[in-house]
C-alpha cells in the first residue's frame, strides 16, 4: 500500500470537501445544493408536516423561487409538540392566513450560514435579531462553542440541530421547535 504525503492528502481533502458538503443528510435523505428548498424538503422524512403545511399555505412557488432564503425548518416532532389539534386546525383552508404567518415566521430573506449567524451574534454582543418574511423578529444566540439557539416572540426556544443545509436558493437550518409569532 502506497502512503500519500501529508500535503497531498490535505489537497485531496480540500478538493473533496465540496462533494462531501453535497451529501448532508436530513430525514435520512441526501440534500443537494443544486436543488431548491422545496425540492430537498419533500425528500426529508423528518419534514413531512412542514411540507404539507407549505403546500396548504400555497408557499411552494415562493420557496422554489430565486431567493435567497434562510429557512428554520421545524421537524415533524416539533410540530407534534404543539398542543393537540393545532396542526389540524392550521391546515384547514379557512386558516390559511394564520398558517402562512406561522410558516413565513420561519423564513428570513438572505443566505445566512451558521458562520454568518455567529458573526451577527458576536457583533450583537451575544444575540442577533433577524427580521422574518412575516415581518416579525426572531432572536438567534449561541449556547456554547457551536450550539445556536433561536428564540421566538413568545419566548419559545429552539435548538438549531442541523446547520448549513445549502440549497440553490438559500440555506436550511433544522430546528426542534415550531417558532410562534407574537
Amino acid at each position: 500500500m502506497q502512503r500519500i504525503p501529508f500535503a497531498a492528502a490535505a489537497v485531496l481533502l480540500a478538493l473533496a470537501a465540496p462533494a462531501l458538503a453535497q451529501t448532508v443528510r436530513v430525514g435520512g435523505q441526501a440534500m443537494f445544493p443544486s436543488k431548491t428548498i422545496v425540492a430537498n424538503a419533500v425528500n426529508s422524512a423528518d419534514h413531512t408536516t412542514l411540507v404539507a403545511a407549505v403546500k396548504a399555505a400555497g408557499l411552494v412557488d415562493t420557496l422554489n423561487g430565486p431567493g435567497p432564503f434562510t429557512v428554520f425548518a421545524p421537524t415533524n416532532e416539533a410540530f407534534s409538540d404543539l398542543p393537540p389539534g393545532t396542526v389540524d386546525t392550521l391546515l384547514k383552508p379557512e386558516n390559511k392566513g394564520m398558517l402562512t404567518k406561522v410558516l413565513t415566521y420561519h423564513v428570513v430573506a438572505g443566505d445566512l450560514s451558521s458562520n454568518k449567524l455567529r458573526e451577527m451574534i458576536l457583533a450583537g454582543g451575544g444575540k442577533a435579531t433577524l427580521k422574518t418574511v412575516a415581518g416579525e423578529t426572531l432572536t438567534v444566540s449561541q449556547n456554547g462553542a457551536f450550539n445556536l439557539l433561536l428564540t421566538d416572540a413568545k419566548g419559545g426556544v429552539a435548538d438549531i440541530t442541523i446547520t448549513d443545509v445549502n440549497q440553490s436558493n438559500g440555506v436550511i437550518h433544522v430546528i426542534d421547535r415550531v417558532m410562534l409569532p407574537g
